[in-house]
């Protein structure tokens, strides 16, 4: 019997020369980026979404992960649309949009698509340490999400609750990326909400304003009516729009 969650599998769809890599974000599973694949292979792109190390099974299993086993799954997605692919561009969310970021500094890409992404560092008990802290509290529940579209909420595929000892690891991708983010120089769209609570637009502002790349190759949109998984709340067509267009700009670039 399969250990992965109903609706947590990895997906695929076969296309056109460029490839789309589609990296799902803290606790969650490629359920989140579904649809947006669904919608890049709708424009004849070969889209895959990967299940990143730890992701969909159990929370345990996310407990033991490292941040370099995260960053393995997405090589390993690569290497997959690289061998069937003239290009690859890097489609993440939160957690997956800072995975992409750093990818594109391991191997070519054609760009990257980074939504709801952090990169600040966060205070409270991550700043005192984590790790010691998860010895005695190893999960910490999620406060209930408000999102725009309740059906959209209702089709979520999650874990319940954050591994302690994992949030340990996202602050340590965020330190890993704040170093590297002057030396990325492919082009970048950035997409938050407005009203992302959990991880503020300021992140995104950020990445922005450290990127290398030339300012005629990076935008950032801001969106409302969404909270912070812009990939299935309200404005999820805006987002789907906005991404789809960066990629056919981008596979209309000389592989």
């Amino acid at each position: 019997m399969s250990l992965v969650l109903p609706g947590a599998e990895p997906f695929m769809h076969r296309g056109g020369p460029t490839g789309c890599l589609l990296i799902h974000g803290f606790t969650a599973t490629p359920q989140e980026m579904r649809g947006l694949g669904e919608h890049l292979a709708s424009q004849g792109h070969t889209a895959l979404g990967i299940r990143l190390a730890g992701h969909g099974t159990r929370p345990a299993d996310l407990a033991r992960s490292r941040w370099g086993d995260w960053l393995a799954s997405v090589d390993d997605g690569y290497r997959i649309l690289r061998a069937a692919c003239d290009r690859v561009v890097l489609l993440g969310l939160s957690l997956g949009g800072a995975l992409a970021l750093l990818a594109s500094t391991r191997y070519p890409a054609a760009g990257v698509v980074a939504m709801s992404t952090p990169l600040l560092p966060t205070g409270g008990p991550i700043r005192f340490g984590l790790r010691p802290l998860s010895l005695v509290y190893p999960f910490v529940l999620k406060r209930p999400a408000h999102w725009r579209d309740p059906n959209a909420a209702r089709e979520r595929v999650a874990y319940p609750s954050y591994p302690t000892r994992a949030l340990v690891e996202v602050s340590r991708v965020l330190q890993v990326l704040r170093a590297s983010l002057g030396s990325i120089d492919v082009p970048v769209l950035l997409i938050h909400s407005r009203e992302d609570t959990l991880v503020p637009p300021k992140n995104s502002q950020a990445i922005f304003d450290g990127l290398r790349s030339a300012d005629a190759d990076k935008q950032l949109v801001l969106i409302d009516h969404s909270t912070h998984v812009i990939t299935c709340d309200a404005a999820r067509g805006q987002v789907f729009d906005a991404a789809a267009l960066f990629v056919r700009r981008q596979s209309e670039v000389p592989a």
